[in-house]
């Protein structure tokens, strides 16, 4: 526990000026070191240890949030990223198609949906923090999860009677998922209500909306959580890394952060349309 809590605080104490000066090539170059560390993790766990798919997938990695602040809006960004990954797409088919057999096509599939999920949902994070309420809203894709997974814990070990998806996860229940979504939606209204009081007084944050929002961030947020217990089960791993002690890897913390991001970045592109603020 000790471990745990000395990452935490460490962790917080580098992540914080990374936050304030989001506005500047830190926030990418950040983002992509953990999407090339995610990649990494991942093509272990799977076991890809073909070096051209691992060199590819990891430029790809790199390259693709570093690119989106480059970019500067989603639209800009969106022609080039999707070629990038249609590309990426055939180099592996194309492997699986000259292997004569070795290569199972199934493994090629795996590859592609995970290092694309990765990808895309890490390359997220820097498309949020460049659209008009980025400023606002980018840090909801982390507090949302973390808050209803800590919120799903303390509900769970007070209140859990019932088991959620037991052959997944063991540990969780159902009065801990309950638990997360509506502290979640709590969470996002109290954060809408400090930064129009406290820090940016011309906004109005629409506070049912973003518990609507908050709701289905937490809801998400835990599906994603069981996607990476998952994948863990079926490749027989207890932690995908070891970059953060006592925690494990990238893709056991920010697990649930992958896919949160392209929801909230939907919300970001909307947020005028649907008057979030």
């Amino acid at each position: 526990m000790l471990t745990r809590i000395i990452t935490a605080i460490v962790a917080l104490v580098a992540f914080i000026p990374i936050l304030i000066y989001s506005n500047t090539w830190a926030f990418p170059i950040a983002v992509a070191f953990l999407s090339l560390v995610g990649v990494i993790e991942m093509l272990r766990c799977i076991d890809e240890k073909k070096l051209s798919v691992r060199a590819v997938s990891m430029i790809l990695a790199v390259l693709s949030p570093v690119y989106a602040r480059f970019a500067g809006s989603t639209s800009e960004f969106l022609s080039p990223f999707c070629a990038a990954v249609f590309f990426y797409l055939v180099f592996l088919l194309a492997l699986s198609v000259f292997s004569h057999g070795k290569l199972d096509v199934s493994h090629t599939a795996m590859t592609f949906t995970m290092v694309f999920y990765i990808i895309s949902a890490f390359t997220s994070l820097v498309l949020i923090r460049d659209t008009v309420h980025g400023h606002i809203l980018y840090l909801l894709a982390f507090l949302g999860p973390w808050i209803s997974d800590s919120a799903a814990y303390f509900c769970g070990r007070a209140f859990g009677r019932h088991k959620l998806i037991p052959d997944v996860s063991p540990k969780k229940t159902v009065e801990g998922a309950l638990g997360g979504v509506v502290f979640c939606g709590i969470a996002f209204s109290l954060y809408g209500f400090i930064i129009s009081r406290f820090f940016i007084t011309s906004v109005k944050p629409s506070y049912l909306i973003l518990f609507v929002i908050g709701v289905c961030v937490s809801a998400i947020s835990q599906i994603g959580d069981l996607i990476a217990s998952l994948i863990k089960r079926k490749y027989s791993i207890k932690d995908y890394g070891k970059l953060f002690p006592g925690h494990g890897g990238v893709m056991d913390r920010f697990d649930s952060v992958l896919i949160t991001a392209p929801l909230l970045l939907i919300v970001a592109e909307l947020s005028e349309f649907i008057s979030l603020f």
